[in-house]
């Protein structure tokens, strides 16, 4: 009876929305009341509420981007982005999330990063996926199944990385064929986004692409290679040409923060047609990696500033993968909101962390989240009480190597099987510098400050 239920308030809210995408301005607010039923949560109610008051003033920027999208993307989009994310992967798949940590005892993650092949086109300087290895690949079957067993747990959102996953373009769209209750987001350099794939994008609605880039021209290609800025900036005219959704993803290290933090670079990505800008910050992993390269504390508390004040100004979403820790109560890995299976089917706490005790191959999702080492995240998070500090490697050293050693996980780093000990002494001088940093802005911000640092 409550599937049958289900069924028909889901068959409403896609009619709902095709009605909406007729005069958004005008029917949005049919579109928040279609959504309330499905709201088992306190929080999901609250947000309803705060979504309905921003939709209350024209001016809002969050109530822009809606705008936005509505004039930009393909009517597949919106609905599968508005079904499958708003409803599946928040309203359905957070709470069966929850209800199942209690039941195994384990983290369950909201979304699962794959990386479909550890091969890329580009040899971009520093990068950390480059330690896996080349030559590896998961297989269309292996995607299949880790995306069943997930859905299983509730978990409706996937995220693909390599490599570079569009060499499997073929793969990620059949996929999304079938799972079409799922969203998926894939990470890209942008140089093989042909007309075809554009098109495909903007007709199954439900795979969006987040666009590499570091910068204009001269800062984005020191790192990934000369010309790749103009391959980027196609890709984006011909995603939004098509109507398929996309965003851009940014590494910010000591040579680029102020560029990309600018004004000058935000409202160049929404000219081109972005709705969200993932920020990452570099993590010198592998033993190409420059440390050098760290953000300066200076720089960090630049994002941290930057990206808090584009969120409440600019029509467009921007999250700060390490900087955003106060809004997730800490570091999001080892299966708290996300993890990460690379190509040769390891089971990683986070694509940043090269260390498992369990791979895909060998037992189940459920599993892999009961191995040791993602008892370890769940047993010692938060890492720090100072949500501005994490991570357990670039902000708490000590931490990762102590989960690290105590699971007795293996380096899944086949070319140069780094120790944790190495890979943490390269981040240890940044954590240190970092926290009083991080401590006086937490300060600032507490009501009781000797709670809030470490």
């Amino acid at each position: 009876m409550a599937s049958v239920k289900a069924s028909v308030q889901t068959a409403a809210l896609r009619e709902g929305l095709r009605y909406v995408q007729r005069n958004p301005e005008a029917n949005i607010q049919r579109l928040i009341t279609l959504f309330r039923p499905f709201a088992r949560m306190s929080a999901h109610r609250e947000i309803i509420d705060q979504v309905e008051q921003i939709w209350r003033d024209p001016e809002n920027n969050v109530r822009r981007g809606v705008e936005r999208a509505f004039g930009q993307l393909s009517p597949s989009v919106i609905e599968k982005f508005a079904l499958n994310f708003l409803l599946n992967a928040a309203l359905i798949g957070v709470p069966k999330g929850h209800e199942l940590r209690e039941k195994y005892n384990c983290n369950i993650p909201w979304a699962i990063l794959l990386d479909p092949t550890s091969d890329c086109n580009l040899r971009c300087k520093g990068c950390w996926a480059e330690e896996y290895g080349k030559g590896a690949s998961l297989s269309l079957e292996e995607l299949d199944s880790i995306i069943t067993q997930g859905k299983e747990l509730g978990v409706y959102m996937y995220v693909y990385s390599g490599g570079e996953p569009l060499l499997r373009a073929a793969d990620i769209i059949e996929l999304a064929r079938k799972h079409d209750d799922c969203v998926f987001l894939s990470f890209t350099n942008g140089t093989l986004v042909t007309p075809e794939l554009s098109a495909q994008l903007s007709e199954v609605g439900n795979v969006i692409l987040a666009l590499s880039v570091e910068g204009f021209a001269e800062d984005n290609d020191f790192r990934r290679g000369k010309g790749t800025y103009a391959h980027v900036v196609r890709a984006m005219d011909r995603l939004r040409s098509d109507g398929a959704p996309f965003g851009f993803s940014t590494c910010y290290h000591s040579l680029n923060t102020e560029e990309v933090a600018s004004e000058q670079f935000i409202d160049a990505m929404i000219d081109k047609g972005c709705f969200f800008g993932w920020y990452f910050t570099y993590i010198p992993i592998g033993r190409h990696a420059d440390p050098k390269l760290l953000a300066t504390p200076e720089q960090r508390r630049l994002m941290y500033e930057r990206v808090r004040e584009y969120r409440s100004s600019k029509d467009i979403f921007v999250i700060d993968f390490w900087n955003d820790g106060e809004y997730v109560d800490g570091c999001i890995a080892g299966g708290r909101r996300y993890l990460h299976i690379n190509a040769y089917g390891d089971v990683e706490p986070c694509a940043f962390i090269h260390y498992a005790s369990a791979n895909i191959r060998e037992v189940s999702l459920l599993e892999a989240l009961q191995s040791p080492l993602f008892l370890q995240y769940r047993e010692n998070h938060p890492f720090n009480c100072n949500p501005l500090m994490p991570c357990p490697l670039l902000d708490n050293p000590d931490v990762l190597v102590s989960m690290v050693n105590s699971s007795g996980a293996y380096s899944t780093q086949r070319s140069d099987n780094e120790s944790v000990e190495t890979v943490t002494d390269k981040c240890r001088a940044a954590a240190r510098d970092w926290q009083p940093v991080a401590d006086q802005i937490w300060c600032s911000k507490s009501q009781d400050p000797g709670e809030a640092v470490s």
